[in-house]
């Protein structure tokens, strides 16, 4: 059964992170794009903005490829980690812990299952199983 639930929390969590990766690059599931992400970096003084965009929306896609597929766990975990402390330190964290004010309650709830996941394994039902 922990194997089990490991799959379903690197398919949900890798799959929602494939789509935020192909909003800021592809301007995919009603994304901006690069050039709408990188403006809207820029306006929060990550610069320069569309490279913070393809940088974010490269470690989103390929690490929520990698988290969903079991392969590279490790690297797909610190991929996602690293994007939600960026959210956190540049949008979320001054607006305090709950979400229902913008805060970074769901962005630490994804930190720590990818750091969680990236620790304990992902499980049987992963290529990382297979191959290594």
């Amino acid at each position: 059964m922990i194997n089990l639930g490991l799959l379903i929390i690197r398919l949900v969590i890798g799959v929602l992170f494939i789509g935020h990766g192909a909003q800021k690059l592809f301007g995919s599931f009603g994304g901006y794009g690069l050039k709408g992400t990188g403006g809207w970096f820029e306006s929060i003084g990550m610069k320069p903005g569309i490279t913070m965009a393809l940088i974010a929306g490269l470690a989103e896609l390929f690490g929520g490829i990698l988290f969903a597929l079991g392969l590279l766990t490790p690297l797909a975990g610190i991929m996602i980690a690293g994007t939600m402390v960026m959210a956190i330190v540049k949008v979320h964290g001054p607006n305090g812990l709950w979400s229902t004010s913008n805060g970074y309650e769901y962005n630490l709830t994804l930190l720590a299952v990818a750091i969680g996941v990236a620790l304990i394994g992902p499980g049987q039902y992963a290529l990382d199983t297979l191959l290594f």
